[in-house]
């Protein structure tokens, strides 16, 4: 996705042409999900990442004064798209690393179903998106990984023409003091998420949406997830991962969802 990075960092420069507009339309859609997940998911946190060294791999716990600067500096606030132009005020800086990868699986995915593929997996890292059902007419079956044990999984949910998306203390951290701090940044504190859960998947038929949410939802955490899931009109389903190891998914993946450990339907 460095390509459409690079496209949105040309719209200030005046760049035209397709590579400008479909950046311009991806920010714009991040921006969309800003608001509607309350900033839970916020596209404009470039300089907090860089402050924890999460864009670099230079890791370390920023200093009280290092942080709040990296805050001022952070938030969909700080963005300003008009057609293909944007303007970043006081030093924002674009990460759009929380929606790109859903972005390129959707597009992979209609790439696909316009070269006449009606079956099909596509397995990007955290992200998995299906075109169609299997070639034998039967559901795909996804694997969910495991937070504490990454090389397995706690269980499976089925799909079709759909994606699953996982969001995850366990897949980037590093540790200063015996205290890990993970990547997965609440905009609202500037700090790695402490909402109480371990992973979040998301289950619905559009990429992007699926990427960012599962971004969102891990920072509202389980009970302000679940409200917003029953209330948002957005279309998708989740399976959360507690900090004591208790599985809750949502009512729509019931019949769809299977594991040996026991789980909890949300009501």
């Amino acid at each position: 996705m460095q390509e459409f990075i690079e496209g949105v960092d040309a719209l200030s420069q005046g760049f035209d042409g397709h590579k400008a507009e479909e950046a311009a339309a991806l920010l714009q859609t991040a921006l969309t999900l800003c608001e509607q997940t309350g900033g839970a998911y916020d596209p404009a946190l470039g300089a907090l990442s860089e402050a924890w060294g999460f864009s670099t791999g230079a890791y370390r716990v920023p200093e009280p004064d290092a942080l709040a600067e990296a805050m001022q500096s952070s938030g969909a606030g700080l963005v300003q798209l008009d057609g293909i132009s944007v303007t970043l005020t006081n030093g924002a800086q674009l990460d759009l690393g929380g929606i790109a990868k859903g972005y390129a699986a959707g597009r992979v995915r209609t790439i696909l179903r316009e070269a006449g593929v009606t079956s099909a997996i596509i397995s990007l890292g955290g992200n998995v998106a299906a075109v169609g059902k299997k070639p034998d007419g039967s559901a795909w079956t996804v694997g969910l990984q495991d937070p504490d044990r990454p090389e397995a999984y706690f269980g499976t949910v089925s799909i079709e023409d759909a994606c699953v998306v996982t969001s995850g203390a366990y897949q980037r951290y590093f540790e200063e003091n015996g205290v890990c701090y993970h990547h997965i940044l609440d905009p609202h504190t500037g700090c790695p998420a402490e909402s109480g859960v371990k992973s979040v998947s998301v289950v619905a038929q559009d990429d992007t949406l699926a990427d960012a949410l599962s971004t969102a939802l891990f920072v509202m955490g389980l009970d302000a997830g679940a409200e917003f899931q029953k209330s948002s009109g957005l279309s998708f389903e989740a399976v959360f991962v507690t900090d004591d190891n208790t599985v809750w998914i949502t009512p729509g993946l019931a019949g769809r969802y299977r594991s040996d450990r026991p789980y909890q339907i949300l009501e």
